[in-house]
Parts: structure tokens; sequence; C-alpha cells
């Protein structure tokens, strides 16, 4: 039997395979073992998930964009051209992108995006974040958003209800979850089913605001949070519905007085619902 070559594989089942070697591959190996997987992995298809390392330019360590920058003779590419580079490549059609810190939000223009991951560099999160309202707008299919930081999380949320009618899980680091963020979940994210707020400042009351209206919780992440204490059986009771509730290294802040106050009031409310 005479023997078969990667290279002779039909066009649209190299591009099926080629998509799921990840970008690294894409860009570093795929383009350089024949010609044929070459113009296949030129395809959109192939870019659909982009996961970027959170650092990819670092003095000390041998990145992704130094073997890039190494693979293609190019002696000088900051991280937002290289970034733009990459998502191009989909030519709109990124459905699940995880970004790096150093890039701007040109980027962000996928109109296919499901799934998005913002960057942890609070610096440069901010300006992602004062124009997300507005792009959110055009990913009506977008189910999954990470944000680096809490900064405009109510008008976030807002546009993600008048607009994304498949949303189900949101996740924010350190958040500042008070009255109005709460209130905000519950009124535009009724439906959510994972809820991801580690380590961020949640006040007990506010904490209830959230489990008492957002019944479809599937997974809710309050680990390492200020504002209420992870051993409290009383929240144990609020959240036994949820089948992942994950709440450890919480802790009631220490000038939180009236805590115990401001719980027996809630509590006495919801019991008697």
């Amino acid at each position: 039997m005479e023997e078969r070559k990667w290279e002779d594989l039909e066009f649209d089942c190299s591009v099926n395979v080629l998509g799921r070697v990840g970008m690294e591959s894409l860009l570093l190996d795929v383009p350089f073992v024949c010609k044929s997987w070459y113009k296949a992995s030129l395809n959109p298809s192939c870019w659909k998930r982009l996961v970027f390392p959170q650092d990819i330019d670092l003095r000390w360590d041998f990145t992704l964009l130094d073997g890039f920058k190494e693979k293609y003779k190019i002696h000088k590419c900051s991280v937002d051209a290289f970034t733009k580079f990459v998502v191009g490549r989909s030519h709109g059609n990124c459905a699940g992108l995880i970004l790096p810190n150093g890039c701007t939000e040109e980027v962000l223009k996928c109109p296919a995006l499901v799934f998005l991951s913002l960057p942890s560099d609070h610096n440069l999160s901010s300006e992602y974040l004062s124009i997300l309202p507005t792009l959110i707008g055009r990913w009506e299919h977008l189910e999954n958003l990470r944000l680096g930081n809490s900064e405009k999380l109510v008008h976030i949320i807002t546009q993600i209800n008048l607009t994304c009618s498949k949303f189900s899980s949101l996740s924010v680091s350190s958040a500042t979850t008070g009255e109005e963020e709460a209130s905000a979940i519950v009124t535009n994210l009724p439906n959510i089913k994972s809820l991801i707020l580690r380590g961020a400042w949640i006040h007990f009351r506010n904490l209830v605001i959230i489990l008492q209206g957002c019944k479809n919780l599937v997974h809710l992440d309050v680990r390492d949070c200020t504002g209420f204490n992870s051993d409290d059986e009383r929240v144990l009771e609020l959240a036994s519905n949820i089948k992942t509730f994950m709440r450890e290294g919480s802790m009631l802040d220490i000038h939180d007085d009236d805590y115990g106050l401001v719980f027996e009031i809630l509590f006495d409310g919801y019991r008697s619902t």
C-alpha cells in the first residue's frame, strides 16, 4: 500500500485539523511544514479560538512574541501590532479571544465573539472598559465575559442585557461589588448561570441581593472576598441551591460592626418570603 502524506489531505480536512492545534503552532510550526499546510493555515476557520499568554513581552524570558520575531526574521514588533496581526487572521470570525497585556481596544472588533477575556493589566483595562458598552452592541453571540476589573460594570452588564440574549457567564477580577453593582447583576442578568467575583469586596447585604435575585446560578465563586464570613451557616443556607458554591478564604471586614444587625434584618425578610 502506498504511504499517504499529510500534504495530500483534502483542504477542508486540513483546515479542520489545523484549527485544533493552537495559536502557537499555527504561527511557528504549521506554515513551515509544506505549501499545502501553509495555505490551509491562512483559512480564517483556523483562527476562531485565540488564547494569548498574559505576558508576551518579557525581558527575562523567551516569549511567544520573541519566537514570532525570530521565526519570521522581524527585528521590531510591538505587542499591539502582533495581537492585531493574529486576530486579523480570523477576518472577523474569532469566537473565543483571551487577550494579553499591552494591546489596544482595536483588536475587539470581532462580531462573532462568544467568549472574551480582557487583560488583567488594570491601566490598560480602563481603556477597554471605556468603550466596551458600545462594542457589546455588536456582539449578539456573546455568552461569556471576563473583565480585568469592575470599572463601568453597571454600564457593561446593562448593555449585555440589551444585546446578548444567550449570555450566561461573567467573571470580574477583584471587583468592588456595592449595592449598585449587585442590583444591576440581578436586574440585567437574572438568568446568569456562572458568576465569578473572586477577591471582591462584597458586603454581606449585597451578596444576599445576588443570591436572592439570580435564581439560575449553577456556579458562584466568591473565594478570598472581604465583607462576609465564608463559614457562616446562614450564608451556606442562602446558597444551598447552587451546585458549585466556592467561598473559601472570604472573611468579614474587621471594620464592619453592623454586620449582625444588617444580617438579621435581611435574613428575617428572606425567611418570611
